[in-house]
């Protein structure tokens, strides 16, 4: 597949906001009220409330990230900022009343599990503005945003990675809960195996599990070991922390292994076989989607689909484990994809279309 004129881009996955840094604060909510998001409110008014999946806000994964992004808003504007941890499923309608009960300016959901409960709290609550994290806006509430990300553009980069690093020929995928969007990583992953395949005259075969759990760190290294024993040398995972398990079988194992949603080897330094991650810049999502509904330049309503395009996702810059060429090539395909070259498939037709294709 032609690629076209493509430029090295220094930064992948930033929105120009700075790094940010991991606050692990305590949750609840404080007291006082809030105008609602796009009113003239003053910094000080306004009030963000953000409900966590059960992986909780220190998952290492998408809770934490948009905990640091409330974190931003609170440091630079002044704003703010609290968490509601759900520890279990029938807690998202609770905490979801609970943060409108608050008076929360944004109530964020954060999370694909939290969908249909935040889609019949905003149903209920019409002049409450709500913002989700993979979740969906079913009828297009007008006080609902749901925002999502092109996961499938940076696993393409690292299933690339995976190809070219692979000894035995097998490398392997760890999904956490099995949905369209845990798919997203799969598919995109094993359509960059497959390029690698194709621009390098190799056959390395591909191989994926769910473990069915965000949380089960046991089941995530119980079914890498299985995977590592049947040859794979490369594992990938989207699984939150039950991905964390698939980090600690392959460190044991001295089997590579890559990260996602933030550069996990940075994060897991004990952990020396993480040779990459996938990025999404939740955090950065969360300030920008946030600081638009207050000032009015998001309209509510919308369903959000940030990609690479957007600099909402990317590949870890450490890449002190990768030789050169193979961490530049994986560079040059991701700006392939940002420039709109390389059109990565999400779901299963599409990865088949795309196969044959090569």
């Amino acid at each position: 597949m032609a690629m076209g004129s493509i430029t090295r881009r220094s930064m992948l996955g930033m929105m120009g906001m700075g790094a940010l840094t991991l606050a692990a604060c305590g949750g609840g909510s404080s007291e006082g009220g809030a105008e609602s998001a796009g009113s003239d409110a003053a910094s000080s008014d306004v009030k963000l409330e953000m409900i966590t999946d059960t992986g909780g806000v220190n998952d290492q994964s998408f809770n934490q990230l948009a905990w640091a992004g409330m974190k931003q808003m609170e440091a630079e504007n002044g704003w703010e900022v609290s968490y509601l941890e759900s520890k279990q499923d029938s807690d998202y309608m609770t905490n979801l009343d609970k943060a409108v009960d608050d008076g929360a300016t944004i109530v964020w959901g954060i999370g694909f599990a939290m969908s249909d409960a935040i889609n019949t709290v905003a149903e209920q609550n019409p002049d409450v503005t709500f913002a989700s994290i993979e979740g969906s806006n079913e009828d297009g509430k007008e006080n609902l945003t749901a925002v999502a990300f092109k996961s499938e553009e940076p696993s393409f980069a690292v299933g690339y990675i995976a190809a070219r690093m692979s000894e035995s020929g097998k490398v392997g995928f760890i999904g956490g809960m099995e949905s369209e969007t845990i798919q997203a990583f799969e598919y995109g992953y094993y359509a960059g195996v497959e390029y690698a395949n194709k621009e390098n005259g190799t056959s390395v075969t591909y191989q994926g599990q769910y473990a069915e759990s965000f949380t089960d760190a046991a089941k995530g290294k119980s079914i890498a070991q299985k995977m590592i024993k049947d040859g794979c040398d490369v594992m990938f995972h989207a699984a939150g922390g039950a991905g964390v398990g698939m980090l600690e079988a392959c460190n044991d194992a001295k089997v590579m292994s890559i990260g996602v949603d933030q550069d996990q080897a940075a994060l897991f330094p004990e952990y020396e076989t993480i040779i990459t991650s996938a990025l999404k810049r939740v955090d950065n999502a969360v300030v920008t989607v946030s600081t638009g509904l207050v000032d009015g330049s998001i309209e509510g309503g919308q369903s959000l689909l940030l990609g690479a395009a957007d600099d909402a996702v990317g590949l870890a810059e450490s890449h002190d484990k990768l030789p050169d060429d193979v961490y530049e090539a994986a560079v040059a395909l991701f700006d392939a994809i940002k420039a709109g070259d390389i059109v990565v498939p999400a779901s299963k037709d599409a990865l088949d279309a795309y196969v044959k294709s090569l």
